[in-house]
């Protein structure tokens, strides 16, 4: 395994998803996404997430979450996997619009 196969490894999991028609849900702030987004990305910020537990179920499609660097959408992904949302960390969002496009 080489230093960076963790990226492979992630990046062939966004390309899974994404095949499956995952939907993006990006937990920064209002403000924080109106600066940049990935088109199409939901904002449902990190405080207040659970509230939106049922919304994210009736989806029935895989979710990545993002942040800025990874740490909000990190916590997202913990959350939602713990109430069986299928779910990854996407990590910060201009990384995972490069996997993404």
């Amino acid at each position: 395994m080489g230093l960076f196969s963790f990226l492979t490894k992630k990046g062939d999991k966004i390309q899974d998803f994404k095949s499956r028609g995952a939907v993006i849900i990006d937990v920064r702030s209002k403000e924080e996404f109106r600066g940049g987004h990935i088109k199409n990305a939901k904002n449902m910020p990190l405080p207040g997430l659970s509230s939106k537990l049922a919304e994210i179920k009736k989806l029935d499609k895989p979710v990545i979450f993002c942040c800025a660097s990874g740490m909000r959408s990190g916590q997202a992904t913990a959350m939602m996997k713990s109430q069986g949302i299928e779910c990854m960390n996407g990590g910060g969002w201009m990384s995972l619009q490069r996997h993404w496009s």
